[in-house]
């Protein structure tokens, strides 16, 4: 008997532990994925998915942006498909353009070129494509009528530096070169110009406001395009729901969005749309209109000095 029992303990004792080894699995977080792509993508489950490279290549980038070396347009030779891909590089890992399926990742390259490419517009009709064939025509605000200089602490303006527009997702503002600088280690309160100097800077400081909220505990416009967000009853009665349309309420707040179909968010939409087209996805996996447009929205921040 005294076997026996041995025996029998001995068996209990490797079912409590196989048990307690179960349950400390299952109460343990399960260990993220993480691929490599090389330098485009790395170290990330996001990086499992395509890169953009692989979803959108040069000739996307041509097409898209046709009339950007026109004689022209104001920014010759400036803007190109390696400028943009290095820039991604530094976001893909944490989502950008590689969340979700295919035709995510490709409605969200589409979705930020569209922001893109109405913001440098030069707006020409004679080509093919209308003024949405003219992005990246220029790389600063043609004609500023000030200097956007505005009294901070944090970030004071450098004597005679001027912070009017500049970049892919132009940055205006003292405070918001600042910021940008901040987050990218170039000191772009001293120098702004560097973002109409160097395409890659210009397309990184884009990129980054569009990962980036403009307060905390709000959402990024990729939050809201790739379905991270999810809108409280608040955002409900504000009519503010996920999609594009929420996007640039992310970016531009009320200098764009709750001002009724006005023509600033109806070109940045038509720009988004047509881009879907040439890519091949197709305006209609754009979602419903009420996605789209942010027409009848209350702004995030109910400001006109909250966006870059």
């Amino acid at each position: 008997m005294g076997s026996k029992s041995t025996v029998l303990i001995a068996l209990l004792t490797v079912v409590v532990v196989m048990m307690m080894t179960d349950l400390s699995l299952a109460a343990s977080p399960k260990k993220e994925k993480a691929c490599d792509k090389g330098w485009e993508c790395k170290g990330t489950a996001h990086c499992c998915n395509h890169t953009i490279s692989d979803l959108f290549q040069v000739d996307n980038f041509e097409e898209l942006f046709a009339k950007r070396n026109t004689p022209v347009a104001h920014a010759v030779g400036f803007w190109d498909y390696r400028s943009f891909i290095t820039a991604s590089a530094q976001f893909q890992p944490h989502g950008f353009g590689t969340t979700g399926g295919k035709q995510m990742q490709m409605k969200e390259v589409a979705a930020f070129l569209g922001h893109v490419g109405s913001k440098t517009s030069c707006g020409y009709g004679v080509a093919t494509g209308g003024p949405y064939a003219w992005g990246l025509c220029y790389n600063h605000e043609l004609s500023p009528s000030k200097s956007y200089c505005n009294e901070d602490y944090v970030y004071p303006c450098t004597p005679g530096v001027e912070y009017y527009g500049r970049g892919a997702i132009p940055v205006y503002w003292n405070y918001n070169y600042g910021v940008a600088g901040d987050a990218l280690k170039v000191d772009l309160l001293s120098h702004p110009e560097y973002l109409e100097q160097n395409a890659t800077l210009a397309f990184q400081a884009a990129i980054w406001r569009w990962m980036t909220p403009v307060k905390k505990k709000q959402p990024s416009a990729h939050d809201v395009f790739v379905g991270n967000w999810k809108p409280t009853k608040n955002d409900t009665l504000a009519k503010r729901v996920p999609g594009f349309g929420t996007t640039m309420n992310a970016l531009y707040g009320d200098q764009v969005c709750g001002q009724g179909d006005n023509d600033s968010m109806n070109n940045i939409v038509s720009h988004y749309l047509y881009y879907l087209d040439l890519m091949g996805v197709g305006r209609e996996a754009a979602g419903p209109h009420e996605n789209v447009t942010c027409a009848e929205q209350a702004a995030f921040n109910p400001t006109a000095t909250a966006s870059l």
